[in-house]
């Protein structure tokens, strides 16, 4: 028999249910109440021994978290005071030499330049107006009669493409050639120049040579080209609006000049090397024609195939009045005898045919036939090679002909031009100089030099 103990009661009635005071409260309550049967009181007091579990799980979670924060608040105290016994890692800052050398690098490589800029920028700098025209340069796509003919203006030079021209262009823009003839109808040196240097960044130099104006030309012009499509863009600067429209068309019109200078010379190359093979052409015809005429002068035989022919048809002649007198004399001597006249006669007319077919066929290798003694077979030889070499001449005239045809059409019309797809503009506003992106600009470049000579130096400082 198990003894009880008060730690198993402890373990068996973990809520207090059976101690005194609590049974006396439970007892109290079932005095105060009256029950229809048993089974009523038995639901009542296992209700009420529910309800006093919950006040006591309650109550003592309160508690555990009640202990749990006066654990963590005395936690807390005690690394407060174990903090305030730590001393402290390095004294408070100060100011010291350097941190004034930074400042005042600051103040002199960053905040003087930006100010410095911005003064002049927006106090001294003019303002300057931009013209813009953009055009191209094409080629003539009509078809002449002699393109049509076998296109033989490719071979004289017609019809080339447009893209180098763009080029050329492209280059004579930025030229010194160019900036003199504009200097020529408009005084670029007297427009860009300020009186008393009032703007000496965004101006000319009063003592300024035509290098420093090509130099400010470039500046003041930006070209725009797309190699694949061969359209330029060119935006000209100027001191005001129709100055700078004028300088625009002027451009325009330069450009177009050196086209024209290119067509020109394209026409006449392409007209002096027509006439040189026109001429060359003309002289093989006139040797090879001449060279013909002597040898038929020579030979006293116009056409020595003709000859020949004649002498064929003799010869076939013969040997038909030959097949003719073999076919009589072979039917005499069956019906007649051999001494008989007639069958002498027949064989005495083959004996002559077959020895005048012997000798028209040996005339043709002899070496006689003409009066310089010569065979037919070198005759032939001769006779052929200044057919085809009068022939050759007569095809390469006809074709120097035609290209001289095609180089004349070609030099009568314009197979290069200037196609201007945007006219020259008349601003109505100022957009230069970019004064907020120059300022910009010169804010973070003077900030990022000055960020480096900062670093470089305690950089040097750490290691020293």
């Amino acid at each position: 028999m198990t003894q009880d103990t008060p730690k198993g009661k402890a373990q068996d009635d973990p809520y207090g249910l059976e101690q005194p005071h609590v049974i006396a409260k439970r007892e109290a309550a079932l005095a105060r109440k009256s029950f229809a049967s048993e089974a009523a009181r038995a639901a009542y007091i296992e209700k009420w021994n529910t309800r006093f579990i919950r006040k006591k799980q309650k109550s003592r979670a309160l508690r555990r978290a009640e202990a749990e924060a006066a654990r963590e608040e005395q936690a807390h105290q005690e690394l407060l005071e174990a903090v305030s016994k730590v001393p402290p890692v390095a004294p408070p800052a100060k100011s010291r030499r350097r941190h004034r050398g930074l400042i005042l690098g600051a103040l002199l490589g960053v905040v003087l330049p930006v100010l410095l800029a911005g003064y002049y920028l927006f106090a001294v700098a003019q303002d300057q107006y931009a013209s813009t025209t953009a055009f191209t340069v094409r080629s003539d796509e009509t078809s002449s009669a002699t393109e049509l003919l076998g296109g033989l203006s490719q071979i004289v030079g017609g019809g080339s493409g447009a893209g180098g021209n763009a080029d050329v262009l492209f280059e004579f823009i930025q030229s010194q050639e160019i900036v003199q003839r504009i200097n020529a109808r408009f005084d670029l040196f007297a427009h860009y120049r300020v009186p008393d240097e009032a703007d000496p960044v965004f101006s000319l130099a009063e003592d300024a040579t035509i290098e420093d104006l090509l130099r400010f030309w470039k500046r003041m012009v930006r070209i725009t080209y797309d190699k694949n499509s061969g359209l330029l863009m060119v935006e000209v600067r100027a001191r005001d609006p129709a100055s700078a429209q004028q300088i625009a068309g002027l451009v325009v019109a330069e450009s177009e000049a050196m086209i024209n200078t290119l067509n020109e010379a394209a026409r006449r190359d392409s007209m002096a090397n027509a006439q040189i093979e026109l001429d060359q052409a003309q002289e093989r015809l006139i040797t090879a024609r001449e060279r013909l005429t002597s040898f038929r002068a020579r030979t006293q035989i116009l056409d020595p195939l003709a000859d020949i022919q004649g002498r064929m048809g003799v010869l076939n002649n013969l040997q038909q009045q030959l097949a003719e007198a073999v076919v009589d004399l072979d039917l005499l001597t069956q019906t007649t005898e051999a001494s008989d006249p007639r069958v002498r006669q027949l064989a005495r007319r083959v004996e002559v045919i077959e020895e005048r077919i012997s000798e028209e066929r040996l005339s043709f290798a002899a070496q006689n036939v003409t009066v310089d003694n010569t065979d037919y077979p070198a005759l032939l030889a001769q006779y052929e090679g200044l057919q085809v070499e009068r022939e050759f001449a007569e095809q390469t005239y006809r074709a120097a002909l035609t290209a001289m045809d095609a180089a004349r059409s070609n030099a009568e019309r314009q197979s290069l031009y200037l196609a201007t797809y945007i006219r020259p503009t008349l601003a109505e506003r100022a957009e230069y100089p970019r004064r907020f992106l120059i300022l910009g600009l010169t804010l973070f470049f003077s900030l990022t030099a000055w960020a480096i000579g900062a670093l470089v130096y305690y950089s040097l400082r750490d290691r020293g």
